[in-house]
């Protein structure tokens, strides 16, 4: 249990840049492009007045970069969690993002089917367990402090609005989050819950 509650500043990663068709879907961790430096830097400095502990990342490069960069930027540490990493496209990799069987299990996840799975990558539910686990763990050993996390936009759009008792399940599948904007959300003895919530200001989905 967390007995006294953390606060997580999740963002997705800055914009990136890709050696392959970004048109077609794949694992590549990619790499932050000049804009996604801009986007990454202005986040830090708009935050840098909470006084924040640590900044966390994905290890995928794009992450990992925005991570790095951050934590210069605050003159804090970084470290890094596998289970931050976005969910993975398996043997869907080379197909077009609008491929309809990646669509359709992402609608099923969506719709609370969390066993469906890509075929050779993760189901729902895997997807859920493991980005739980990472949120916990930075949780428990910042009780009280304030973190920044840089992940992935379909992992934060599906997991975070999933884990916390007071927004909708659906919230992230409706409102497009932007690059390095973060949510701010507090994990305690209750669960989790969004504070803020990047990409629209709307409460009709709260």
């Amino acid at each position: 249990m967390l007995h006294c509650p953390a606060t997580l500043f999740i963002a997705r990663h800055g914009d990136a840049e890709y050696d392959g068709d970004r048109r077609v879907m794949s694992d590549e961790g990619g790499r932050l492009s000049q804009t996604g430096q801009v986007q990454v830097t202005e986040c830090a400095h708009e935050i840098a007045d909470q006084k924040l502990a640590m900044v966390y990342s994905s290890p995928m490069q794009r992450a990992l970069e925005s991570g790095r960069l951050a934590a210069e930027v605050l003159d804090i540490g970084h470290r890094t969690l596998d289970g931050l990493v976005e969910i993975r496209v398996g043997e869907r990799a080379g197909q077009p993002w609008s491929d309809p069987l990646t669509r359709e299990v992402y609608a099923a996840w969506h719709a609370g089917d969390l066993d469906a799975r890509i075929p050779g990558a993760e189901s729902g539910r895997e997807v859920i367990d493991r980005f739980r686990d990472a949120l916990e763990t930075i949780a428990d050993q910042h009780r009280g402090e304030q973190v920044l996390v840089f992940t992935h936009g379909a992992v934060m759009s599906l997991v975070v609005p999933h884990l916390s008792y007071n927004v909708r399940d659906d919230l992230a599948y409706l409102q497009f989050i932007p690059n390095a904007v973060p949510a701010r959300v507090e994990g305690g003895d209750e669960g989790w819950r969004v504070l803020t919530w990047p990409g629209s200001a709307s409460k009709e989905f709260l």
